[in-house]
């Protein structure tokens, strides 16, 4: 059998096998093992190449009505799916990686010890250092993991999961570790100059991720990672929103800020020969 091409929506897959099928040639819909994805098979290599011209055909405008047309004929129009649960633990480890994974729990632990406690005694151990806390070097990295509510901890997470999940499937754990690194340190650093040691969250370093995910899906696309240019644009919205108070609650505006450049400042370097290559061709 030969994989002819994959999915991420079966219902899509399945209208371009029922249209096969009306031309006698049988291809099979298998969801993938790694991904969320369909896989069609082909099971006689004579009709390759017309599958292949089909597909590019379908791919130009699926919802042509002939397609919903040989899904009738087939008899398949209701046909059963078992899309995939992904709320499932499994699911969560399989679309992230160790690290990834590491942060989510330290920062839920650290937010349980917020609960059971009081936000300022945990800062006691985890703020930004000031005075002669400066060699106790895990404070300089420590409250990207502190969160004060709920909602705080939930949004950060969420998103967190999302784009450290693909930095650390598609280019390492130690890339991850450095962005982490290097953004929890500057994010924090600028929130200092404006918070002392008051302040807490891993938005920083989700900025820094969201900036840098954007710019290395979109100067190198081969990289596997990517967001929607609308996350972007709804970043910067949300920057804006906070630096002029518009949405009525304390925000950590110089962290984002300084997470959303320092993340683009690494994908530019990272992506360096990108720009280089661009402006040779020019």
């Amino acid at each position: 059998m030969i994989h002819i091409t994959s999915f991420a929506n079966p219902r899509m897959a399945q209208a371009f096998v029922d249209y096969m099928a009306g031309q006698n040639i049988h291809l099979s819909l298998k969801p993938s093992q790694e991904q969320a994805l369909y896989e069609l098979w082909l099971e006689d290599d004579q009709f390759l190449n017309q599958v292949r011209q089909e597909l590019d055909t379908f791919l130009q405008n699926p919802n042509d009505p002939r397609y919903l047309a040989a899904s009738w004929q087939t008899g398949n129009t209701d046909a059963q799916f078992q899309y995939r649960n992904f709320l499932t633990w499994d699911y969560l480890k399989e679309q992230s990686g160790p690290l990834t994974i590491a942060v989510i729990l330290l920062s839920i632990i650290v937010y349980l010890w917020v609960e059971m406690t009081d936000a300022r005694e945990v800062l006691r151990y985890l703020a930004w250092p000031i005075g002669d806390q400066q060699s106790e070097l895990w404070r300089w990295i420590s409250p990207a993991f502190v969160h004060f509510s709920l909602s705080h901890i939930g949004f950060n997470l969420a998103l967190w999961w999302f784009l450290a999940g693909q930095v650390e499937r598609k280019l390492g754990t130690g890339k991850l570790f450095t962005i982490l690194l290097v953004s929890a340190l500057f994010s924090n650093w600028g929130q200092s100059l404006f918070s002392e040691n008051n302040f807490g969250g891993l938005s920083g370093v989700v900025y820094a991720l969201v900036s840098y995910v954007w710019l290395t899906g979109e100067r190198n696309p081969e990289s596997g990672v990517n967001v929607p240019r609308g996350l972007m644009i709804f970043s910067i919205i949300w920057l804006f929103f906070g630096y002029f108070d518009i949405l009525g609650m304390h925000i950590a505006n110089a962290a984002h800020t300084s997470g959303l450049i320092i993340g683009l400042l690494m994908g530019v370097w990272d992506n360096r020969h990108s720009f280089i290559k661009h402006q040779s061709s020019r």
